[in-house]
């Protein structure tokens, strides 16, 4: 992936995409907001855009009905945009892998830079997720 070579010159801005989620990761990433962890002290925003995000962070299971909507919010945002998928639903589909209706491939609708496993992955994990991506693109 040729974004490795971009050096990061902002603060990160985060859209924050639901797939087919039971929420607990959602949840988890509402906590990151709140005075004890405070994401915004280490310049990573939530937006409520896409077309003003750097960072796409994805929770749940991708199902076939919601696929073709997560593919066009993709398409949508500013290139480089990196993809974080938060919890074990878009790595493994963890409980709904036998699903009918679940993309067999998350990586077939998005590309996917980073996943952070966890069911629901902690807020400490995720920050560490995204110091790690930050620390790659400072190279």
């Amino acid at each position: 992936m040729g974004w490795y070579n971009k050096r990061l010159a902002k603060s990160l801005w985060v859209f924050h995409v639901s797939g087919s989620p039971c929420n607990n990761c959602d949840i988890e990433i509402l906590d990151l907001l709140t005075p004890k962890f405070d994401l915004e002290r280490l310049g990573i925003k939530l937006v409520g855009s896409v077309r003003h995000a750097d960072v796409i962070l994805m929770t749940g299971v991708v199902n076939k009905k919601v696929a073709p909507k997560i593919k066009r919010i993709y398409e949508q945002a500013p290139k480089p945009i990196f993809v974080v998928a938060v919890g074990s639903c878009p790595a493994s589909a963890i409980t709904f892998k036998k699903s009918w209706n679940r993309v067999d491939n998350i990586e077939d609708v998005i590309p996917i830079d980073m996943y952070i496993p966890g069911c629901p992955p902690k807020p400490e994990a995720m920050i560490e997720g995204v110091a790690k991506l930050i620390g790659v693109l400072n190279g």
